[in-house]
């Protein structure tokens, strides 16, 4: 039986709740799609919750149910998304969506509901995680090049224009700025990485034989235990692995049960090389993504703009290709992308405006 509706207003919010299930439903078949394993079956069993919803919204319409609607904006614009890209920036943006969901304070949701989209949140989230954690390396040097060549150069550009600097001059400095800063970051990302990566290499056990000197050694179950307690795990826990590898050891290697396990202390594993990522990847990204922001600045005086307005159009392009790097590091970490746009357009700004100052200074000083 359907429920008494109140008015015309509940049953446009009942309508807009039930297009909203059914279009995050689309969203996790459609990243399922992309997905293999564990990963496409929690898609698509997140997939079958959304449907139960939104079942429970047909039920409540009753004969009111009306024509399919499609969903708010921002469903319909994860759809597109999943459809096109299904990448971690769709998990990201569908975490912070289960985030945001109405169910605790709407009276016409179950409590089951509520539970289930607090869930969905924390699963989408472990998702994303995994995401993240397989671009970290390179994402990262990628906004790290793309944010300092915008910054770095139009400081560079207008220091060198408060100074009185003439635009051929501002040009060639600019050109000039754009290659030293991508070989140099290049090469410091290269080395970073590779160093980092070589560190951890090196606090990684060497298990290769493991299972053929296990049953050689002349130890006992506290001796072994303390391998694994110099990796972090707590006493008893050490203990009971210590003495079930002593019983089996050729078993225990088998199961996992290794002297002592890669990931234990880091929380890395075996995904380590994911995590860091490699110093080529890196040092091209690093390289491309720094000369692709620090031609920003330079573009308007390329292509021949007049001194004010090359300066002007320079600062409006860098700040709106600062609010996108901030804007997609804040929908990759899960925070507000607004607010990260905005950092990063003050931060910006507040670096160029020192260096413009500056450049006055010593232009009315050597002058």
């Amino acid at each position: 039986m359907t429920p008494p509706m109140s008015s015309t207003r509940t049953v446009r919010r009942w309508r807009r709740r039930l297009a909203d299930e059914r279009e995050e439903a689309k969203v996790y078949r459609d990243l399922a799609t992309r997905r293999s394993g564990e990963e496409r079956e929690i898609l698509l069993t997140l997939a079958d919750a959304e449907e139960r919803h939104a079942a429970h919204w047909t039920r409540l319409l009753g004969h009111d149910v009306g024509p399919a609607r499609r969903g708010g904006l921002q469903m319909r614009l994860l759809a597109f998304l999943a459809r096109r890209f299904g990448s971690v920036f769709v998990l990201a943006l569908a975490q912070r969506a289960e985030t945001r969901s109405p169910y605790r304070s709407d009276a016409d949701a179950t409590p089951a509901m509520a539970a289930d989209e607090r869930v969905h949140e924390e699963v989408v989230r472990g998702l994303a995680a995994r995401g993240r954690a397989r671009v970290s390396g390179t994402f990262r040097a990628a906004v790290f090049g793309a944010n300092d060549g915008l910054v770095s150069n139009l400081a560079l550009v207008l220091g060198v224009v408060g100074g009185g600097a003439g635009p051929a001059t501002v040009l060639l400095t600019g050109v000039a700025g754009l290659l030293s800063g991508a070989l140099s970051m290049a090469a410091g990302e290269f080395v970073s990485v590779r160093s980092q990566r070589e560190l951890l290499a090196a606090s990684t056990p060497d298990l290769r034989d493991a299972d053929t000197v296990l049953p050689h050694l002349d130890v006992d179950a506290n001796e072994l235990a303390l391998v694994y307690r110099a990796r972090g795990i707590p006493d008893e826990e050490a203990r009971r692995r210590a003495e079930a590898v002593l019983r089996d050891p050729a078993r225990s290697v088998a199961r996992g049960g290794r002297v002592a396990d890669p990931g234990v202390g880091s929380g890395l594993g075996d995904h380590t090389a994911d995590v860091v990522g490699t110093g080529l990847g890196a040092a091209v990204s690093s390289f491309a993504f720094f000369a692709s922001g620090a031609a920003v600045p330079v573009l308007p005086f390329l292509l021949g703009l007049p001194g004010g307005v090359a300066v002007a159009t320079a600062g409006v392009l860098v700040g709106l290709a600062l609010m996108l790097t901030g804007a997609t590091v804040g929908v990759l970490s899960g925070g507000p992308p607004l607010r990260r746009a905005l950092r990063q357009l003050a931060i910006g700004a507040g670096a160029a405006a020192v260096t413009y100052g500056l450049g006055l200074l010593l232009g009315a000083v050597l002058g």
